[in-house]
């Protein structure tokens, strides 16, 4: 069995019973009443622990209540937190002697996202993840694997979330060789671009499947010099998977389209679009979304998702664009199991996806308005200057 698929116990489990079966769900998309009503109870649960604990939350519970979502579910309560909120304030529901984890959610400069994370939070989530990629088939420790990580080189005192999030998801396939396309100089980070190349050249003969992790706009810049320099296409091995995230956000005037992008990888690598995959996620809500194999990210069944009107903050039906509101009560360290994230999104029902996963899906449509806040994929967009 993966480390990450080990069991894991709620810091009370007489007071977060539900929490506990919700988050022991083995079946990533299960759906249906019982899951629901586990969900509502869950929640229920979740909401006391940070009323109990956190002034904030129990001012935000006890406050008139917001305008339930049916997809959310009727009579669950979901006090509406912003993203934002947590680049400004600590706010936690647990001594900090308890803080198992630490990440924040942008570059070096700029309003960040203080996230902090006791061991049941973290193993969690992680726990998610790898049920995710245990439902593809994407746990193999008897395959190793060459890693391109379109991410940040560890360096000391680096918390970013997606660095420590694209080293996790080395977890799951051995590690026969890994490149970082980030590299650490001593004083910050820059893109080598040379680097990735010369790695994606290397591993096409090595015959091991390679696992390309990370920002999209690194690996499009990447594909992109490879044709300015002539260099013919590659055929990557059998087995290869792509695994993007963090968005083109902060170069998003070079960004082309999903369906184009994911061409020039299968063309240039050799990889099919199934194979091809993007994520969504924040250091906010760790939940992990990740697309099927028609490119939809589906709803796993340890959360729920809504769309809201960007004025009123209404929920919206679907098809309709608005802030993207993911719950789910998997956190125990921070009032975090109810945030409404700056990205713009519509949320569609299973059936308008040809898989046959159950679960509604959403589209992130980019982001809302016009902010200085900055965060891992607009910092790095900063390395991307000077390219052609």
């Amino acid at each position: 069995m993966n480390i990450h698929l080990a069991p894991v116990e709620v810091p009370d489990p007489a007071a977060l019973p539900h929490v506990q079966q919700l988050c022991d769900l083995t079946a990533p998309y299960a759906a249906g009443p019982e899951t629901d009503a586990l969900f509502a109870a869950a929640m229920a649960e979740t909401n006391a622990w940070h009323a109990q604990r956190s002034p904030f939350y129990r001012s935000l519970l006890d406050g008139p209540a917001e305008t339930a979502a049916p997809t959310v579910g009727e009579g669950v309560r979901t006090p509406l937190v912003h993203a934002n909120f947590f680049k400004r304030h600590e706010v936690l529901s647990i001594p900090r002697d308890d803080v198992f984890l630490h990440l924040t959610s942008s570059g070096t400069t700029g309003q960040k996202s203080q996230m902090f994370f006791d061991t049941w939070t973290i193993r969690s989530a992680q726990r998610m993840v790898a049920r995710i990629f245990d439902h593809y088939g994407w746990i193999t420790p008897e395959q190793p694997v060459n890693y391109l990580l379109y991410s940040y080189e560890p360096a000391p005192q680096l918390k970013l979330g997606t660095s420590f999030t694209d080293n996790y998801l080395c977890d799951f396939a051995p590690a026969n060789h890994t490149t970082h396309a980030l590299r650490h100089t001593g004083s910050g980070h820059e893109f080598d671009v040379h680097g990735c190349i010369e790695a994606l050249r290397r591993y096409a003969e090595d015959g091991l499947p390679v696992r390309i992790l990370g920002f999209p706009a690194f690996l499009h810049f990447t594909l992109e010099r490879m044709r300015a320099l002539g260099l013919p296409p590659l055929q990557l091995p059998a087995g290869s998977l792509v695994l993007l995230g963090g968005g083109w956000k902060g170069h998003t005037d070079r960004q082309i389209g999903k369906d184009e992008f994911y061409a020039e990888v299968t063309e240039q690598l050799g990889i099919p679009s199934e194979r091809i995959r993007d994520t969504f996620g924040s250091v906010e809500h760790c939940v992990p979304y990740i697309e099927c194999g028609h490119h939809r990210l589906h709803v796993p069944v340890w959360s729920r998702a809504a769309v809201r009107d960007t004025r009123t903050l209404r929920p919206l039906p679907y098809g309709e664009r608005g802030f993207l509101h993911l719950v789910s009560p998997y956190i125990t360290s921070v009032p975090a199991q109810s945030v409404v994230m700056g990205d713009l999104a519509s949320l569609h029902p299973a059936q308008e996806c040809p898989c046959p996963l159950p679960t509604p899906w959403f589209t992130i449509h980019g982001r809302a308005g016009v902010s200085r806040n900055r965060n891992c994929a607009a910092a790095a967009a900063e390395l991307l200057k000077g390219l052609s």
